[in-house]
């Protein structure tokens, strides 16, 4: 029996019969042929969950177009009301039920159902009935498909649609009704979301930004340096779990980790309180924001806690470091290089003052990298808790099985930071297990390492846990792409030259058309229709900042969501959006609160930048999907052929 015999047998088992078959057969012929679902491109969300979930809610913007396009006999201030009703139902429906009569607040919510279903019926219309019936709500699945697929335009069906109105409202489900009616338009308007790294860190909600991911069917995700640490850290390597940390004292969001989290920080703040006691630890304040002041108590103490995890991780990072020579990391070992007597350090042959010179933990005249025993004790306890955090494990789990290196989709290379290069122009290669690999095969010689890691985060013998640390600091890491990350230099140092990191090549590169044909010829990408898709350097487009390079190419969408770029960036994100008719890049505007945006009921403004229309409409036959979707066609085809000939035998 030859293979592909095997596998039509093992098809049949699926559709036993000529007419079961051809049914599918038919059904997926009518689906490659509908319309392309609406891609969502995002990146650096950096725990900004408030923005990230209101982008989710209005669709960066799409849903508000549609309202305007399709109701524009509504008055501007009608159709924002709609807008917010499927933004944020509850909150709205709150509101109203508060400022208005019943009678007054019925006759809203009725106006309100009605806009709402007609625009269901539009953002319908391009699924098929199966993929709208597995996206309603169960206890409303079948009224919502009686509205959207009943007109109401004949005699008979305006009284049916009518009296289902009616029968709404008599039983009081009208709040529910809406409320999973906006659910269920705001899930159609994003097909699918692409996320393009760096979940984590800087902001206060990154375990929120997740738990909203985990509950998503069609999201992917490419790991950011900022998520890779975090990643480490749940896989047991204890400098990634004071990277976390260090970066969360750094910008005051110790509360993500205590009360997100749920993980017990007390054993280091008491550790951090007596060892530095009367240490002003001015170098470690942490990062100012709009409610932040220097005098505040609770800063001072942040502050104790920012610098005896930023010590206890330059100690750890000398034995991982040392572990891999190979990456070109012991230039990150500067604790040698201080002068304890004169509070300098020399490095290059310059000379330079520190900022703080006041190290009780570190022993200079033995091993200025051994941990105390308290350090010790304090590292085992929290390296612990990180590994066994259900939540975070949840999260990590999810990281690793939505997320990847890097993504080949519809003709779109998806990854965070960049690839390495050379300045010569050739890919730089990195050895890893004593084989040199470049390009595509480094992408995936750092993932193969760090999924070992993550599956075998339990056992005492096991060294990939370094590369998490190497895929966040590394210069040939995709995921970071510069010469160093000069952490200790910009607590330490004021001298600015010393902060410079130099990014890879790549960045210079990529303008030049013979890169980018390197680059889609090594991913097997086609030249002529592909584009690169990746963050990690935050760009502001309405400063005259390239966001779109390389002759067009490539989508660089860190729009700087984070609230710690505001002085940098005068937006607040972007979102990359592909649909059946085009291409285009949103910027908008640095989102301050939704109760705010809910009580002037104005939304903040996405502006379209740049907008590449397909010369033709994008159906599903010329994606992915459609691509893996004609294979099982041709299968089935097969299959019949087989029934039909006597080859297999059909079953009842």
């Amino acid at each position: 029996m030859d293979y592909e015999h095997k596998y039509l047998t093992l098809l049949s088992k699926e559709f036993p019969n000529v007419q079961s078959a051809s049914t599918e057969f038919i059904n997926l012929n009518a689906i490659i042929n509908l319309p392309k679902g609406t891609e969502h491109f995002i990146t650096d969300i950096h725990g900004e969950y408030d923005a990230f979930n209101h982008f989710l809610k209005n669709a960066s913007g799409i849903i508000k177009e549609k309202i305007d396009q399709y109701f524009n006999t509504l008055s501007e201030s009608k159709r924002n009301q709609l807008a917010f009703f499927i933004y944020y139902p509850t909150d709205m429906l709150n509101k109203y039920q508060n400022k208005l009569a019943k009678p007054e607040f019925q006759k809203l919510l009725r106006h309100v159902l009605t806009h709402m279903v007609q625009l269901s019926k539009l953002l319908a219309s391009k699924y098929t009935k199966s993929h709208v019936r597995k996206t309603l709500p169960e206890e409303f699945s079948y009224i919502i498909q009686e509205l959207i697929y009943e007109s109401a335009d004949h005699e008979d069906k305006e009284r049916y649609y009518t009296a289902i109105m009616d029968a709404i409202f008599d039983m009081q489900r009208e709040n529910k009704f809406i409320l999973q009616l906006s659910r269920f338009i705001r899930k159609l308007a994003i097909d699918r979301l692409h996320v393009v790294g760096d979940i984590f860190d800087r902001g206060p909600k990154p375990h929120l930004v997740m738990e909203k991911l985990t509950t998503m069917k069609h999201v992917d995700i490419q790991w950011g340096n900022h998520d890779i640490i975090w990643m480490g850290a749940a896989s047991g390597s204890e400098v990634c779990v004071a990277n976390v940390i260090r970066i969360a004292a750094r910008y005051n969001n110790l509360d993500c980790l205590e009360d997100g989290y749920g993980i017990n920080l007390l054993p280091l703040a008491r550790f951090a309180g007596k060892t530095y006691d009367n240490d002003p630890c001015t170098a470690y304040m942490p990062k100012p924001d709009a409610t932040y002041t220097h005098d505040d108590d609770d800063q001072r103490f942040v502050s104790k806690i920012h610098k005896a995890i930023t010590i206890i991780q330059f100690k750890l990072e000398r034995d991982a470091i040392l572990r891999h020579p190979n990456f070109d990391l012991s230039n990150r070992l500067l604790l040698d290089k201080i002068n304890p007597k004169e509070g300098t350090i020399t490095l290059d042959n310059k000379t330079y003052t520190l900022k703080d010179a006041h190290f009780p933990t570190v022993k200079f005249n033995r091993d200025p990298y051994a941990l105390t025993t308290e350090e010790r004790d304090i590292i085992n306890h929290l390296t612990h808790l990180f590994k066994h955090n259900e939540m975070l494990q949840k999260h990590v789990k999810f990281l690793f099985q939505r997320g990847s290196m890097y993504l080949k989709y519809n003709d779109n290379l998806l990854f965070h930071a960049a690839i390495p290069f050379n300045e010569d122009g050739n890919l730089l290669s990195q050895s890893i297990d004593g084989e040199k690999v470049k390009g595509k095969a480094l992408f995936e010689a750092y993932e193969k390492k760090v999924r070992h890691a993550y599956l075998n985060r339990y056992s005492k013998d096991n060294d990939d846990k370094d590369y998490f640390m190497i895929l966040w600091q590394a210069p040939s890491s995709p995921l970071f792409a510069k010469s160093k990350m000069a952490t200790f230099e910009r607590y330490l140092i004021n001298e600015k030259s010393t902060h410079k990191e130099i990014k890879n090549a790549y960045f210079k590169l990529r303008q030049h058309d013979d890169t980018l044909d390197t680059i889609f010829d090594e991913f097997e990408l086609d030249k002529a229709h592909s584009r690169i898709i990746n963050g990690h350097v935050p760009l502001d487009i309405t400063k005259g900042e390239d966001v779109i390079v390389g002759n067009r190419r490539i989508y660089n969408i860190d729009g700087g969501m984070s609230k710690q770029y505001a002085s940098k960036t005068s937006i607040g994100g972007y979102t990359l959006i592909s649909d059946s008719y085009a291409f285009y890049l949103v910027s908008h505007e640095r989102f301050s609160s939704y109760t705010q945006l809910i009580h002037q009921e104005r939304d903040i403004v996405s502006v379209t930048r740049d907008e590449a229309i397909n010369t033709r409409r994008t159906y599903i036959y010329d994606t992915d999907k459609g691509k893996l979707l004609k294979t099982q066609i041709d299968d089935l085809a097969k299959l019949i052929t087989a029934y039909r000939k006597g080859l297999i035998k059909e079953k009842s």
